[in-house]
């Protein structure tokens, strides 16, 4: 039988845990939910100086309060933050950390860096901490109320009684608790751990995966022996929606059981197998960050910039456009006749999307100002996390983009993604795109939480009446073309390309 520490995300209180903690106790174990300092208890309201530090004692406190010698730890979004603060200290009394629906923080960054709500992070990195406590203690940050829960993360299974209750009993949060940075020492970097994600909020174990598979060091962790992983096919709230799910994952993690990730040393990541179509040779100019694929062609032609997806980490080897993806559609559209514009681009952390932005206009500008390209017609293809980048484009297209293609894009922030320095929302910019031609590829075998952005995205185009031009690919994932080799997938790449460029040589 195991010892569970159950600590809850902002605004909220132990009494989240109920129906998990009952078939916890009814299965043998013993569960603890947490109410941290100024989250509802009458006895320990909020002080002046009560910040993360502060939760991170409450946990400690907890811990150091039970009978058990070894207890798991389990921290659900925000609550994830004051778990390994008191890990770090008491590393010897913790068999395991589950992180449930919770990002990982870095050393050195508050806990405001992953609140998804950007209404509440924009408030805090303005310098406004919250409304101050009517006692005269802690700035306070004010709950949802019960219509905008679905900002500290997707709330798909919750009740609406289960909203209302939420609301009802929800607290305003301490505003140092989000802004005091997390800082360890190292000494719980060792111990067991279990990643819970909620599919509905935009995490998978496949994008878990993937992101290992690109060689970030962050996060090659998660390979480790005692790192395992489940999935909950619900939102942000699973003690809420599916509390007999979650309680039985516990046990589970609990026991060291979940998916692990294991990769070998010889093992070919999926985005570095070879494209699915046979391509041409064609020549391939290399300028600093940019690539030009030229066509066998006299005088300026068309040009397709290219714009590939992430955030891809830092220091990534080879870099994106030298993946077979990208000089495939590289030579595939250069053998079709146009130029083709690959470029790298600084998304390499959610927080880069404004910077990355940037590097799309200035990559734009390079290729429009070549002498072999002719500047009045151009084309962007955005992929995956690229997908967001398009926002800036549908909003005001120029005279000279005559297609904006998508390829498996993400086209809203995912929930559980935290801040991505500033609002990108093609679906809402698509109002404002006229008649430009968009072009989307979309696989049928889409992560949850992706397929969800791509559904908004084509109700928000069939409400203004956008020019949106549908390539289904029913049987495909995200990233296909590496990773599919069938006739269909071929198909859609073929299919893709010529509707761009219809509207570039037409």
């Amino acid at each position: 039988m195991s010892t569970f520490v159950l600590v809850p995300e902002a605004h909220t209180g132990g009494w989240i845990w109920h129906e998990v903690v009952s078939l916890l106790r009814e299965s043998g174990h013993t569960a603890h939910p947490v109410t941290l300092t100024g989250m509802g208890d009458p006895l320990r309201p909020a002080r002046p100086d009560t910040g993360l530090g502060t939760h991170i004692a409450d946990v400690v406190r907890a811990v150091e309060e039970l009978q058990a010698p070894q207890v798991v730890l389990v921290g659900h979004g925000y609550g994830i933050h004051p778990v390994l603060g008191a890990a770090d200290r008491l590393p010897e009394r913790v068999a395991r950390i589950v992180y449930l629906d919770a990002g990982l923080p870095r050393d050195g960054d508050p806990p405001a860096v992953l609140v998804p709500d950007e209404r509440v992070r924009d408030q805090l990195a303005a310098g406004v901490p919250g409304t101050p406590a009517p006692s005269g203690g802690a700035h306070l940050v004010d709950p949802p109320d019960a219509a905008s829960w679905h900002r500290w993360g997707s709330t798909d299974g919750v009740s609406a009684e289960g909203l209302d209750r939420l609301a009802f009993l929800a607290a305003p949060q301490p505003a140092a608790t989000l802004t005091e940075p997390l800082v360890r020492s190292g000494a719980a970097g060792d111990l067991p751990t279990t990643g819970v994600l909620c599919t509905a909020n935009g995490s998978s174990i496949a994008l878990v995966e993937q992101a290992v598979a690109l060689g970030d060091p962050r996060l090659q962790a998660l390979t480790a022996s005692g790192v395992t992983f489940f999935e909950l096919a619900t939102g942000h709230w699973p003690m809420l929606s599916t509390p007999g799910e979650l309680a039985r994952v516990l046990e589970e993690a609990a026991r060291g059981e979940g998916h692990r990730i294991v990769r070998t040393p010889r093992e070919k990541a999926p985005h570095l197998r070879p494209f699915l179509l046979d391509v041409p040779a064609c020549p391939r100019e290399r300028t600093g960050a940019l690539d030009l694929y030229l066509p066998a062609a006299d005088g300026p032609v068309p040009a397709v910039v290219l714009v590939h997806g992430g955030p891809v980490p830092e220091g990534t080897r080879p870099t994106p456009r030298d993946w077979p993806a990208y000089t495939g559609y590289g030579r595939h559209l250069a053998g079709r006749g146009v130029v083709a514009a690959m470029f790298d681009h600084r998304l390499h952390d959610v927080r880069d999307y404004p910077r990355a932005a940037d590097d799309v206009a200035a990559a734009v500008a390079a290729v429009r100002a070549d002498p072999r390209v002719d500047a009045d017609r151009v084309a962007l293809w955005f992929f995956s996390g690229g997908g967001l980048l398009s926002a800036d484009w549908l909003a005001a297209p120029p005279p000279w983009l005559r297609c904006l293609a998508a390829t498996y894009p993400i086209l809203e922030a995912l929930p559980g993604w935290g801040s991505t320095g500033r609002a990108f929302r093609p679906a809402e910019a698509l109002r404002a795109a006229g008649d430009l031609p968009v072009v989307l590829t979309r696989v049928g075998r889409e992560h949850p939480g992706i397929a969800a952005t791509v559904a908004a995205f084509t109700e928000a185009a069939d409400a203004c009446g956008a020019a949106l031009e549908i390539v289904d690919v029913p049987h495909a994932q995200h990233g296909f073309e590496t990773i599919d080799h069938t006739q269909e997938a071929r198909d859609a790449v073929r299919t893709a390309a010529g509707a761009v460029l219809r509207r570039l040589l037409g």
